[in-house]
């Protein structure tokens, strides 16, 4: 049986107000269990709600930049649900008329053929809601601690429609989604402290089909990598239960990232099992077009405006245009480097998504702790494409550059090391006399026809120059000798 796969994501951003969304506590990441938990937030008699303007803003910056409808008025409402670290018993959410209604986003991929695809992601909805807390297992034999510093934490969960058809697809929407959070500075998008964390409703149908097929949650992927192997498990699962002659039970599952696999974690609720009523403690929001028109006045140009600028202005793909904007701080740095190169874009973005990236992610560093700096990075590439030095030679240079040497300055590192490319045509062509006299033999099988030989008298000419032989001259003139 040919299956298809369907995936709806929902994605919970934590967003980047420093007090909770109905109290005044802190917010801050890493303090002592409970530290941060306010009456408010463990539901102590009498106290009263308030809701965070902050959190309001942040959630109308997204509904702009997805192209969605902010309602007005917007309504909370309790969501009823028993678990030990929510205190109240309920969770105040949005269940009819979310904050954000609608909107979409677009991905790119490149597909098994090196041909950019672009496909565009509805979102549902995305509604306002405070965090539970977080229960505690692993210092305790025979127990569980429960830590409300949490509780009470501003909460924007996304929901897309069921769009996407892999976890290739799911993965791409999620770090669209990842970027655009952190570009408008909603979120700080730290997976590792659970600031952007996502479930995954996950079916399979017959290919051709048009009925979706029962759906499985897995909940807290806190990872891409995760996401992905969640995904493809899950779907693998539903295939042999199916091609068995079994049925899918709706339920909530969890990811065991050590077995690869997802198990069981309880039955999926329905809306109509949260019992969901309007708060009576909070008035429907009311949100102006004024304060609509301030957010929007406040936001950056957008990273699809920024990407397509890119491709327009510099001639890239919009898949180098999507990797260079997928933070502010990157599509930053390309700018600041670029505008000392207009006329080498592609160079820029080559070794900015190449040599820059690799080494940032292998010591596991932000673009904003880069050693060598934008104006560094143009100084080396100017001597790539004037010729001063090659390819191969400019990364000992950079790593040169990395490690601080010489200030970082090119010109320094290249004169001191004495490596400056060869690109004295009478000096190669003495070179290239030399290595022919020297291999008659490969000049015989090049002459012959076989090509390997040329690869050969080629590699050679490099070695005996310790590779500041311009390659494309030498390549050039030993063609032109070998044809005399």
């Amino acid at each position: 049986m040919q299956w298809e796969i369907v995936i709806g994501l929902e994605v919970h951003t934590q967003l980047s107000t420093r007090s909770k969304i109905f109290s005044g506590a802190a917010t801050a990441f890493g303090a002592a269990p409970n530290a941060q938990a306010c009456a408010v937030d463990i539901a102590l008699p009498g106290v009263l709600p308030v809701l965070n303007r902050g959190a309001v803003e942040r959630a109308i910056r997204l509904g702009l930049a997805v192209g969605a409808k902010i309602n007005s008025p917007s309504i909370f409402a309790r969501k009823n649900y028993f678990y030990p670290d929510l205190p109240k018993g309920y969770q105040i959410s949005q269940y009819e008329l979310p904050v954000v209604a609608g909107g979409s986003v677009k991905i790119i991929q490149i597909d098994g053929d090196g041909n950019e695809c672009e496909k565009t992601i509805r979102l549902t909805r995305a509604h306002l809601e405070e965090d539970a807390g977080k229960s505690l297992h692993e210092d305790f034999q025979g127990m569980t601690g429960i830590d409300l510093n949490r509780a009470g934490t501003p909460l924007l969960e996304i929901v897309s429609e069921p769009d996407m058809r892999s976890s290739a697809e799911a993965v791409a929407f999620a770090k669209t989604l990842h970027s655009l959070v952190r570009w408008i500075d909603i979120c700080d998008g730290n997976m590792q402290e659970g600031s952007f964390r996502c479930d995954a409703n996950v079916s399979v149908r017959l290919l051709g089909s048009d009925k979706l097929g029962t759906r499985c949650e897995i909940k807290n992927l806190n990872s891409f990598r995760f996401l992905e192997k969640a995904i493809d498990y899950e779907a693998r699962r539903q295939m042999e239960i199916l091609e068995d002659g079994g049925t899918i039970r709706q339920e909530t599952r969890l990811y065991d990232s050590d077995k690869n696999e997802t198990r069981t974690m309880r039955s999926k609720e329905d809306a109509q099992d949260y019992r969901y009523f309007p708060d009576p403690d909070l008035l429907p929001l009311e949100i102006s077009a004024d304060w609509i028109e301030r957010v929007r006045a406040m936001l950056p140009q957008l990273p699809e405006a920024k990407r397509s600028s890119y491709v327009a202005e510099y001639a890239l793909s919009a898949y180098d245009a999507g990797a260079l904007t997928a933070t502010r701080e990157m599509a930053d740095y390309f700018e600041n480097t670029v505008k000392l190169l207009p006329a080498q874009a592609k160079l820029c973005a080559n070794w900015i998504m190449g040599e820059v990236s690799g080494r940032l992610h292998k010591e596991a560093l932000d673009i904003a702790q880069c050693p060598v700096s934008p104006a560094q990075l143009a100084g080396l590439l100017l001597r790539i494409s004037d010729g001063t030095v090659s390819g191969k030679t400019a990364k000992d240079v950079f790593d040169a550059m990395w490690r601080g040497e010489c200030d970082g300055n090119a010109d320094i590192i290249i004169e001191s090391k004495g490596l400056k490319q060869i690109s004295d045509a009478s000096e190669i062509e003495q070179l290239i006399a030399g290595i022919l006299a020297a291999n008659p033999q490969q000049v015989a099988d090049y002459r012959s026809g076989k090509e390997k030989a040329f690869n050969s008298l080629v590699g050679q000419a490099m070695k005996a120059t310790k590779g500041k032989a311009n390659p494309a001259q030498v390549n050039e003139l030993l063609k032109k000798k070998l044809t005399e």
